[in-house]
């Protein structure tokens, strides 16, 4: 669970929930009309900026910006050490079925076991990232569409809303609720524009590099371990994911990725 995207979120919906208590009813902040127009408005405009497999595919990536599971650098680094040595040991076919940390590292481990060649491995996994990539693009500017248009779509219900109280200047009832519309239109856009939609799109985005950078580390480490790398060169090559400050710490420290040679 990434507490970053949870915390930022529902702390952002109470500010403004408390600014809402401590001034008037919340009542005043609900309207049925609005929320209709805004929402259903929004979303029926992305809709057609894309296609239905990309609409229905972008609300289920938006669960990566709450939860994301791909292993930190130095622990992928770690494990494909180890799996380096142990093929040199065993020869390649001990890679099969191996218990790894992601599908994708697991379909390279696989085909260095059924004795695919280099240009083989490194042209089929180039592909899988790359239509990975496309995926999760598709789904950020999903998101990025929406924050795009929500302003918009509340801009549209304030004009609604002051064209009905213009046309309805003779009925001081009407007046009230056609205010509302526009006022609150505008609310609604901005609230789903930098309340919701920037802030996963941004998510997705981030998790997109991280994760390209990810498949790209593991698409390097199998191409080292099928041109039988020393696992201690393998490290080194390795090593250059990692930020420079964390570059040789482990070797320092003494820790098992530095014992590793």
């Amino acid at each position: 669970m990434d507490l970053a995207t949870l915390i930022g979120l529902l702390g952002a919906a109470v500010m403004v929930s408390a600014s809402v208590l401590m001034g008037t009813s919340t009542e005043v902040f609900l309207n049925p009309t609005g929320i209709v127009l805004v929402v259903g408005g929004s979303l029926f405009v992305v809709l057609a900026k894309f296609t239905l497999t990309q609409f229905r595919f972008a609300f289920k990536a938006a669960a990566r910006a709450f939860k994301f599971q791909l292993p930190s650098t130095q622990a992928s680094i770690d494990e494909l050490i180890e799996l380096s040595k142990m093929s040199r040991k065993q020869g390649l076919l001990v890679l099969e079925g191996q218990d790894v940390s992601s599908p994708f590292l697991a379909q390279g481990l696989q085909m260095l076991a059924d004795g695919f060649s280099t240009e083989m491995i490194e042209e089929m996994m180039a592909k899988e990232r790359l239509l990975t990539l496309e995926r999760n693009e598709a789904g950020a500017r999903v998101f990025s569409a929406l924050a795009e248009v929500a302003p918009a779509m509340g801009m549209i219900g304030t004009l609604v809303g002051l064209v009905q109280m213009l046309a309805n200047m003779e009925d001081p009832a009407k007046i009230g609720p056609a205010m509302a519309v526009a006022l609150l239109t505008t609310l609604y856009g901005a609230m789903i524009a930098n309340m919701f939609a920037s802030p996963i799109a941004d998510k997705l985005w981030l998790r997109m590099n991280q994760e390209a950078k990810m498949q790209q580390l593991w698409i390097d480490a199998i191409l080292a371990i099928k041109g039988d790398k020393n696992p201690r060169v393998l490290e080194q090559m390795l090593a250059l994911y990692l930020p420079p400050e964390s570059r040789g710490q482990d070797s320092e420290a003494g820790s098992p990725a530095g014992k590793q040679t």
